[in-house]
């Protein structure tokens, strides 16, 4: 990590009360591949290794504070009348920080920790500006605020709503993100005025009121307009989403892995691949997953919480549960789920299988139809089946239990005590044989039947 020349201190504003995206849950708790979105953003703030991180909450502040506990201070925002005025909320915890500040937006997580140390390097370089903006080049600028520059000092900044309909033709937009001195930060906030369409207190006016003062303000540009982008309803989301698995996904291919159908894998945000994986097509992985190298993942697979080792071979259409440890070589096959469990190297479960709570060992084969029996209605119990051990098809080992290493336990068994080293264990009923008995049966139920229909 490297950090920044100053002190560091970070406010997210994050008080919005989120309306669009019709939900319970606070806007910037939503997920992006797993994660929160203001988690994403923390990550990248992380990085520089900030001395102070202050949260503007207001609508969903207890959901905010159950979520951040202890991680960040929260600063209340109420009534919220406009973003100037949602950092002013964050004084109180900035009183005595002296340093460089980064406000940030909850609701636009994808900020490069590159781009905010270009920010804050701006904020120290040539006029030593006492605002950096960082500005932003979209395809269609829409309602976005605009930034008149001349290279990258900044003549002036409009919000959409109050400009000219020659300032909306300009193209470089306000991301709304901003590197502030803490000298000055607070006495330009304390100058902003709410005369504007909206009546509320603009952040960017403290812009405009350094360069009335004469000082510089600069603007530094994000080559990636997708950095900034916002996240404000249920179709921004499912956009950001796509974004990230896009590029994930490049990034995996990158690193040497094969995905067959790119567009149909899912990854979380930290989802470890390594180098000579083959992934087929609509794979799930959730968050926690780690692959080692020449791991073959097959269709229609879903894998969360899991580690798979080198060589090692899962699905098609296999479930990963948290706490599954696949060793080297092993293999889970089609329809089987692996819970809490660890199977050894070279072991094998190919076919519609639940092992929960289990440790397999090297070279062990489970039989189709196999289950571990782990919960008897209140508590959660553990099967350890040893090396080269031979469980057959229909089995139920009701845990806890113990099998030996080369033990063998015949199909349909229900087996509830240990099975020593090389025991045969067979549990079933006593097979009856009675010659006949069903050509009887058949000839008594057809004249049945055609009685009946007289």
């Amino acid at each position: 990590m490297t950090k920044t020349a100053a002190p560091l201190a970070v406010v997210i504003l994050a008080a919005g009360k989120g309306t669009r995206m019709k939900s319970d849950l606070h806007k910037v708790l939503h997920p992006v591949a797993g994660r929160p979105m203001i988690e994403h953003l923390l990550a990248s703030v992380a990085e520089l290794e900030p001395e102070r991180q202050v949260v503007v909450a207001g609508h969903g502040r207890e959901q905010l504070e159950k979520a951040l506990a202890g991680r960040v201070g929260i600063a209340l925002q109420e009534p919220q009348l406009g973003t100037g005025h949602a950092v002013q909320q964050a004084e109180t915890a900035l009183a005595d920080f002296a340093g460089d500040i980064l406000i940030l937006y909850g609701d636009v997580p994808f900020v490069s920790a590159a781009t905010m140390r270009t920010m804050l390097d701006r904020l120290h370089g040539s006029h030593q500006p006492p605002v950096v903006v960082l500005g932003f080049e979209p395809p269609d600028p829409l309602a976005y605020g605009r930034i008149v520059a001349d290279g990258d000092r900044i003549i002036w900044m409009v919000e959409h709503k109050d400009a000219t309909p020659e300032q909306r033709q300009v193209t470089l937009c306000n991301s709304g993100i901003m590197a502030v001195r803490s000298a000055d930060l607070f006495a330009l906030l304390a100058r902003v005025k709410n005369d504007n369409a909206a009546g509320e207190y603009y952040l960017p006016d403290i812009v405009n009121i350094a360069i009335d003062d004469g000082r510089h303000a600069a603007v530094v540009i994000t080559p990636d307009p997708e950095e900034v982008g916002g996240i404000n309803s249920r179709a921004e989301l499912a956009l950001a989403e796509q974004h990230w698995q896009a590029s994930r996904r490049e990034r995996a291919m990158a690193d040497g892995a094969t995905l067959i159908a790119p567009d149909t894998v899912w990854f979380s945000w930290d989802t470890a691949i390594g180098r000579d994986v083959l992934i087929e097509p609509n794979v799930v992985f959730g968050p926690g997953v780690t692959v080692a190298d020449d791991v073959t993942i097959r269709a229609f697979s879903h894998i969360e919480g899991a580690t798979i080792a080198g060589g090692a071979e899962v699905g098609p259409y296999a479930r990963l549960r948290p706490g599954a440890d696949l060793r080297v070589g092993s293999k889970v096959g089609n329809f089987v789920e692996i819970k809490n469990a660890v199977i050894g190297a070279g072991a094998k479960a190919n076919h519609l299988s639940y092992i929960g709570d289990a440790d397999v060992g090297p070279q062990a084969n489970i039989g189709a139809g196999t289950i571990t029996c782990n919960y008897d209605g209140y508590f959660k119990h553990r099967t350890v089946i040893g090396d080269r051990a031979f469980i057959g098809s229909n089995s139920a080992l009701i845990a806890p239990v113990r099998i030996g290493a080369d033990a063998i336990v015949a199909a349909g068994s229900a087996v509830s005590r240990d099975v020593g080293d090389g025991e045969l264990r067979l549990v079933r009923g006593e097979q009856l044989v009675k010659p006949g008995w069903a050509d009887r049966f058949h000839d008594a139920m057809k004249k049945k039947k055609a009685d009946k229909a007289q």
